[in-house]
């Protein structure tokens, strides 16, 4: 019979807060969703009557598109606010913009923010639940849980698997929440880049450091790129994308030292040329769409438990 277990979760902060059950009922969760996408009429009344308030303070495309399809899709309210249209724009703190909206009451907030911890001050100030879409340098905890809906998906599962991640691991938020969640699932986490794009202490959380490229793609199961977050970096650290492209780029030579069943992986934008080639990123082994429909099913599994769907 199966083990009672309740998610206890009122915000979505990270994935460090989540133990290795959260995430395999968000999992489970977000897969039982993942029909309701391939219905003719898409829409179901779950959260008829909720309001999600999406306020992104940095650029999105697919996050915050695949945030607002999900609520739609479950039937909720939903309001859009960017950085170039609050009130930030005219020195409204952070807090103050929260408590404003939370005098509306919005049962959600779904946040992307530049600084690290944003999320985390904001849900010790309102009384909506609040959902990280990014956070500085920190973490994105959606897009893990994708990630790992995705590998799980095509690998069977996760324990014992060694996922490579390429790239700008010191900016890459995405990495840091990868690092943890794929750990936490029983992976072992490769990371190789330039070594000014890999942070000190990369290793306490749990990653196998590669300084030869080689040896991370070595027999992985899973081979992750990430982009080059120029925004983030205020001193120059690379000498150029072209000789990046060509040390830690990811072509089909690269990808031979891999398991013949690997799957790639990127969490978007994709500069093609750079972290990999084209005929990687559209290959048969490519799974990055994949990664873009299990998008908005996790975000309605996330939707979903912490407005109380979480008995099993």
């Amino acid at each position: 019979m199966e083990s009672e277990y309740r998610f206890q979760h009122r915000h979505i902060l990270g994935i460090e807060e989540l133990s290795a059950s959260d995430i395999g009922f968000i999992l489970d969760t977000a897969e039982s969703f993942k029909e309701i996408s391939q219905r003719p009429i898409k829409k179901v009344p779950t959260l008829r009557g909720k309001t999600v308030i999406h306020l992104f303070f940095e650029p999105s495309t697919r996050t915050r598109l695949s945030f607002e399809i999900a609520a739609k899709r479950m039937s909720a309210d939903t309001f859009n606010i960017s950085a170039s249209t609050s009130s930030a724009r005219k020195g409204e703190t952070l807090i103050d913009t929260a408590k404003n909206l939370t005098s509306m009451n919005p049962d959600i907030i779904v946040i992307r923010h530049s600084s690290s911890g944003s999320p985390h001050l904001l849900a010790r100030h309102i009384k909506a639940s609040v959902i990280n879409a990014g956070d500085g340098t920190h973490e994105h905890p959606s897009q893990s849980l994708l990630d790992m809906m995705t590998v799980r998906e095509k690998k069977g599962g996760i324990a014992g698997l060694k996922i490579a991640i390429i790239g700008d691991i010191s900016h890459s938020r995405v990495a840091h929440s990868n690092i943890i969640g794929f750990t936490k699932m029983g992976a072992q986490v490769y990371v190789s880049g330039p070594a000014t794009l890999i942070p000190a202490g990369i290793k306490q959380l749990g990653a196998i450091v590669c300084h030869r490229v080689e040896d991370a793609v070595a027999d992985a199961d899973v081979v992750m790129a990430l982009r080059i977050q120029k925004e983030r970096q205020f001193d120059p650290l690379l000498p150029s994308l072209r000789e990046y492209a060509a040390f830690f780029g990811i072509n089909r030579t690269l990808l031979k030292l891999a398991k013949p069943d690997a799957i790639i992986m990127h969490p978007g934008p994709i500069n093609r040329g750079v972290e990999m080639t084209f005929d990687v990123a559209d290959g048969e082994q490519s799974v990055i769409m994949d990664q873009v429909t299990n998008g908005v099913a996790v975000r309605m599994a996330l939707l979903y438990l912490i407005m109380g769907g979480g008995d099993r």
